[in-house]
């Protein structure tokens, strides 16, 4: 395998000119290179157009992007290396849109993302050529959108957080939200709703006020806290009624360990013994 890039790359000029596409900057340049490639055919909703550029499709101003099918990453390894170096410091965002075309694709694009990760290139993988095109042109459809506009938008109304809150339970949906709202009113006289009350609803079968009933009255426990431990005395108790003819011995072995450790305890009153020596005395 090529070595990775090296930093060679820092006396390439840090902004190459941009080509800047007809018909009003609506288009997605294409390297004339890529000709043939069904990626084009799968890339809809945006215009194409052939360009002078480094990259194998240019996707906004400071957006390129650089092609990769496995398939041909098996024959020709060095490709992807060369085709970096040539891209140099070109655009903002620099992107190796990789077609996974193989079965073994694992290793290949592990060693891809770490060339990248050092090159300053994201990398996005595709399972089909259908996938492949609907990236780039929702590249180009995204170009000047603002970042926040993927952001959650969470209205802050009672009727938005009350459909929130139960459609977070399972099998909840927004119309059985409605049901119980109308029904109950507020969120607390849902909460203190029977069961009867809730199956009479339309809609509402024994799974889903299960899960209403579940999620207000169930305790909420982690795994630590599922199994709570017995009391010392409890333990012994239950041990001595339930194996009453072996309990005499081990006892008696046990009263002797106690009163040994007794003695040690209060010799070493002033400075107790770590946890490893009482371990060990136990052992």
């Amino acid at each position: 395998m090529p070595p990775v890039i090296d930093p060679a790359l820092k006396d390439k000029p840090a902004n190459p000119p941009v080509v800047v596409p007809s018909g009003g900057g609506n288009n997605i340049i294409v390297r004339p290179v890529q000709r043939g490639n069904p990626v084009l055919e799968a890339i809809k909703h945006v215009g194409k157009e052939y360009g002078d550029i480094v990259a194998d499709f240019q996707v906004g101003r400071t957006t390129g992007v650089l092609f990769l099918s496995l398939k041909y990453h098996r024959l020709h390894p060095e490709y992807v290396h060369t085709r970096i170096e040539k891209l140099g410091h070109s655009y903002t965002l620099r992107i190796l849109l990789i077609l996974c075309d193989v079965s073994e694709h694992r290793d290949p694009i592990r060693e891809l993302t770490k060339t990248c990760l050092i090159n300053n290139i994201t990398v996005i993988v595709a399972f089909s050529v259908e996938e492949a095109g609907h990236y780039l042109a929702t590249f180009k459809q995204f170009e000047h959108r603002p970042p926040d506009m993927i952001k959650e938008r969470v209205d802050k109304d009672y009727n938005s957080v009350l459909r929130s809150a139960l459609t977070s339970i399972s099998k909840v949906n927004k119309t059985d939200v409605e049901t119980l709202r109308t029904s109950f009113g507020s969120f607390a006289d849902i909460a203190r709703a029977s069961s009867d009350q809730l199956s009479n609803l339309p809609g509402f079968g024994q799974v889903k006020v299960k899960n209403i009933k579940n999620a207000f009255e169930k305790p909420i426990r982690n795994k630590a806290t599922s199994a709570l431990p017995f009391a010392p005395s409890q333990a012994s108790s239950s041990y001595q009624s339930s194996q009453a003819s072996s309990a005499a011995p081990s006892q008696a072995a046990a009263s002797q360990r106690s009163s040994t450790a007794g003695v040690g305890s209060s010799a070493t009153a002033s400075s107790p013994s770590p946890v490893w020596d009482i371990e060990l005395d136990l052992n």
